[in-house]
């Protein structure tokens, strides 16, 4: 046995020695190899790194036939190292840099490698080309880059660098490309970077940037692509930036810019692209931007820009793209906007602008997007709008009038069409059968007559469908309407329609059913049982017939329906009793009968639900047993009016006594009960000894707006809040408490009652076991988990805020105001609570929410705005998983947020979620614009986040 491992020891050392010769006349592999020993891979991307066992007969090098070398053509020397997109990682030393002083191209980019980016990389004297982008290299970038005196390309862009930007780098006279975007660099732009000899593509954008812009950068005479946005820089635009002569690409959005546009950009005559969105720039556009011949793309967007177009701007004749949007502009569109013949793109949505649009526009047949909507446009669509196969309409929140149209009812390239909130007038003249594209209609809240169009089943792609709000409409619902494949949302309300409900054969894709307001008749046809994704369904205001079908209870998603003031008749449904998803029932105000269910359910929905119907009975209404045993058979009768008498008679002295007993105490020891769900029964006494069984009526439980928890005698587990009143404002208090009271969603805490007397209120909700998110806003969740949080969240603000009539602000959002139930679904608490506490103090319910027209007052909408900033702050809280990320959002570019957050999910470079984490952060930006106007409605942001989930299905 000593013999064999002796023998085995020899062999091995023989096979080193081997090697270790080979490598001696071979150092460019033997660097290759010790540089292979530091690196994880994870993909064995270098596994043909390796030394044949031979060894090298040939004098050439043995890397040269290895992935990612490149060797010259004699394969002597290594000119060439591609390690690019092999999912490489760990840390660099750079000791074996050294040997490869030829190399000429260095590629590491689309990898992990992380750490200080080592020095010794700056001793490859005749490199060329140095790419590291997309990347983890950290801490600050290290001084020695300027002996890379042949360097060409320096392409660093998406890393973790941090400190100031290097200023060495205006060393490098040939240096052409030269990226540093996407990391952590702070500090000023270096002044010197006004120097370099060749430079003709700077991006530094993405960093956290700050100072004024250097002028001396419009010394770069040989650049034609800059981008050094999405920085927090102070100041306005540099004027001297106009001198750079070569310039086509100019991109400073988002960089905390303030002042006017300089004319002096004008002179960059050659220019193609300018980007100068979401800053804070003033003053008119200016005129001169005429001279810009070349000019395809403008963006100045989310600006505070005043004043009209420029007339001038009709000699951009090469213009592609016009955003003005967000902006305070106003006057008309220039007539020659219409003649562009280059012009694909029109955004000039959400500013003051009046007038016609221009007759010609789309007669280029080239425009592809117009959205001019949120302005004071009047007049009708250009005839020829359509001519070059538009893809986008958005016309809404104007005051266009008159027909549609024709060219539109032809228009076979329509994807998207919102002409809501308008006075367009006649006939739809919309032929759906030449529209094979369309995806989202919205007709709302106009004045079209002549029914919806019968060939609206032949829109194959049509998703979203809205006609509400046009109280001439008439006409009956198309037969075949349910059959679209694709349909999510059909809302057709107060439209003055008439008919039956067309059979529900195939609706396997319908979610929202809005048909309120109308001269429908009929049943509900049974069929409905067929719309297994129909989440809410409104009757409510028609004249249905005939009983509610059991079907309606078996659909599983089924969270809203309203069936009041129509004719239903018979009972109502048990089976609805198991929905597991249902959240609000209305059969108010119907022929309704019988027995109310016994399951929690329809306790639940408060007593608003079920009134007007006087056949029906039962919890939360009047027992039915009350009006069935007191007035029975003829043999009882006599002895019922008997037992009512001396009931009066023993009723009469006890309320006599108790008057007097309440005189004697006090108006503050009377306590009152109001229970808005259908609780067991039980009297304030019971709420008010809950808090202590020692203590007697009299005794104060928590603090003022404090919240306790407590078990009621029934075993109920309730949270319990004190409000102090006021006698003068107890009534108008108590009704503002009612109205919360009987707002029911999914993800809003459900109130369960007060009790109450002139100076106090105990308000009872729902106990939620598994406590707020400001206490978990540090877990890690999956990205599923973090959507469905954040959806949740958005659902119970829509409701409030458009479900609720008059709207219901929240007032307090914020992270501790979010509980969790027992399967971590989020519900909003104190909803409206900051109204109740105002109330008390004097404040009217009518004053704060609502104007002498009925409309929505300013103030409220201020409030609802602020629930909507409030909203992205916590959708970037969930992102970020930080309790305190508003302060350091802001200070950050996009880009680099981005990136944090995607580190934060564990997401991979190639993950499909990153793109809907990217929607999601577009999202809680648009919701904390700082212009209140700017800001989605919740709505819109719920319609916009549910978009992606439709997306990912």
């Amino acid at each position: 046995m000593e013999i064999f491992h002796c023998m085995y020891f020899g062999v091995l050392l023989a096979l080193t020695c081997i090697v270790a010769v080979v490598l001696a006349d071979d150092p460019y592999s033997e660097a290759l190899l010790s540089l292979k020993s530091e690196l994880i891979d994870d993909d064995s991307s270098l596994d043909d790194w390796l030394v044949p066992p031979g060894g090298n007969t040939e004098e050439k090098i043995q890397a040269c036939s290895w992935s990612g070398v490149k060797c010259d053509k004699n394969s002597t020397v290594v000119v060439a190292l591609d390690l690019s997109m092999k999912n490489l990682g760990g840390e660099l030393t750079g000791k074996q840099f050294g040997v490869f002083a030829e190399l000429v191209d260095l590629n590491l980019s689309y990898n992990s490698f992380s750490g200080q980016l080592p020095v010794g990389i700056f001793n490859l004297t005749n490199l060329k080309s140095f790419d590291i982008s997309r990347n983890n290299f950290s801490g600050q970038f290290p001084g020695g880059i300027s002996s890379l005196r042949n360097l060409v390309v320096l392409d660093a862009f998406s890393n973790s660098f941090s400190g100031p930007l290097p200023v060495e780098v205006s060393q490098l006279e040939y240096l052409k490309v030269f990226n540093l975007a996407g990391s952590y660099f702070d500090g000023p732009i270096p002044s010197e970077y006004g120097s370099f000899k060749s430079l003709e593509f700077i991006h530094l954008a993405g960093n956290s940037l700050s100072g004024n812009i250097p002028p001396e950068l419009g010394q770069l005479k040989t650049v034609t692509h800059m981008e050094i946005g999405y920085n927090s820089y102070e100041g306005s635009i540099p004027w001297q930036m106009g001198n750079m002569s070569e310039l086509q690409y100019l991109d400073i959005a988002g960089a905390n810019l303030s002042g006017p546009i300089p004319k002096q950009l004008s002179n960059l005559t050659k220019l193609e692209s300018l980007f100068l969105f979401r800053n804070q720039l003033t003053g008119l556009v200016p005129w001169e931007f005429r001279q810009i011949v070349p000019l395809a793309s403008l963006d100045l967007s989310d600006n505070q820009l005043s004043g009209p177009i420029p007339e001038s701007f009709a000699e951009l004749k090469n213009l592609k793209l016009l955003s003005l949007m967000y902006n305070e502009m106003n006057g008309t569109v220039p007539p020659g906007i219409g003649q562009l013949p280059s012009l694909e793109t029109l955004l000039i949505w959400n500013n003051f602008f009046s007038g016609s649009l221009p007759n010609d526009l789309g007669k280029n047949l080239k425009l592809k997007w117009v959205d001019v909507s949120t302005n004071n446009f009047i007049g009708s669509i250009p005839p020829d709008i359509c001519a070059g196969g538009l893809v986008k309409l958005i016309l809404f929140s104007n005051n266009f009038t008159g027909s549609l149209t024709p060219s539109i009812s032809n228009c076979s390239s329509l994807v998207r069409l919102r002409i809501e909130d308008n006075s367009f007038s006649g006939e739809i003249p919309l032929k759906f059968s030449h529209l094979p594209d369309i995806t989202y209609v919205d007709l709302s809240r106009n004045k079209f007559t002549g029914g919806i169009p019968t060939d609206i089943s032949q829109a194959s792609r049509l998703q979203y469908f809205n006609i509400s709000n046009n109280p001439g409409l008439g006409g009956m619902i198309p037969a075949k309407t349910w059959s679209l494949q694709l349909l999510q949302n059909f809302s057709a309300s107060a439209c003055n329609i008439s008919g039956n409900l067309p059979p529900f054969h195939s609706c396997k894709s319908v979610s929202v059913i809005e048909l309120r307001m109308n001269n429908l008749s009929g049943s509900v046809p049974g069929d409905v049982s067929n719309c297994q994704a129909l989440g809410k369904m409104d009757l409510a205001d028609n004249k249905f017939t005939g009983h509610i079908p059991e079907d309606l209870a078996s659909l599983p998603a089924l969270s809203v329906l309203d069936l009041s003031h129509d004719n239903f008749s018979g009972p109502i449904p048990a089976k609805f009793g198991a929905s597991s998803s249902l959240v609000l029932l209305n059969v108010s105000f119907n022929d309704i009968s019988g027995s109310i269910p016994s399951s929690n359910v329809f306790k639940l929905m408060g007593t608003s639900a079920y009134q007007g119907n006087p056949k029906l009975c039962g919890a939360p209404l009047e027992p039915c047993s009350a009006s069935i045993t007191i007035f029975g058979s003829k043999g009882t009768r006599k002895h019922t009016w008997i037992l009512l008498l001396c009931a009066g008679v023993v009723v009469l002295i006890v309320a006599s006594a108790f008057g007097v007993f309440y005189i004697r105490r006090g108006s503050k020891g009377h306590w009152k009960m109001v229970s808005f769900s259908g609780l067991p029964r039980f009297t304030a006494s019971d709420v008010l000894r809950s808090f202590s069984s020692t203590e007697s009526m009299e005794a104060v439980p928590p603090e003022s707006n404090s919240v306790c928890k407590a078990v009621l005698p029934t075993g109920i587990t309730v949270s319990v809040k004190k409000i102090e009143l006021e006698a003068k404002t107890m009534k108008k208090a108590t009704e503002f408490m009612t109205r919360l009271g009987v707002a029911r969603h999914k993800n809003l805490i459900r109130l369960l009652g007060f009790c109450y007397n002139k100076q106090l209120a105990y308000v009872l909700y729902d106990y939620q076991p598994n406590g707020n998110l400001a206490e978990k806003i540090t877990l890690k969740r999956d990205w599923v988990a973090k959507y469905k949080l954040v959806i949740g969240i958005a659902r119970g603000l829509c409701f409030l805020h458009h479900d609720c009539y008059p709207a219901i602000p929240h007032g307090d959002l914020k992270l501790s105001n979010i509980l969790f139930d027992e399967n971590m679904e989020p519900h909003l608490a104190d909803f409206g609570f900051k109204y109740l506490v105002e109330m008390t103090k004097g404040s009217s319910p009518a004053t704060i929410f609502m104007g002498e027209t009925g409309e929505l007052n300013s103030s409220i909408k201020e409030e609802l705005y602020m629930d909507i900033y409030r909203f992205g702050e916590i959708i970037l809280q969930i992102l970020t998983n930080l309790a305190n990320a508003g302060g350091t959002i802001h200070s950050k570019p996009k880009e680099v947020l981005l990136r944090e957050i995607y580190s934060e999910n564990q997401t991979g470079s190639t993950d499909s979620t990153q793109e809907e984490i990217k929607l999601v952060l577009e999202v809680a930006l648009l919701c904390i614009k700082s212009r209140p106007s700017d800001r989605p409605s919740m709505e819109d942001a719920l319609k916009l986040l549910s978009g992606m989930k439709s997306q990912r299905k």
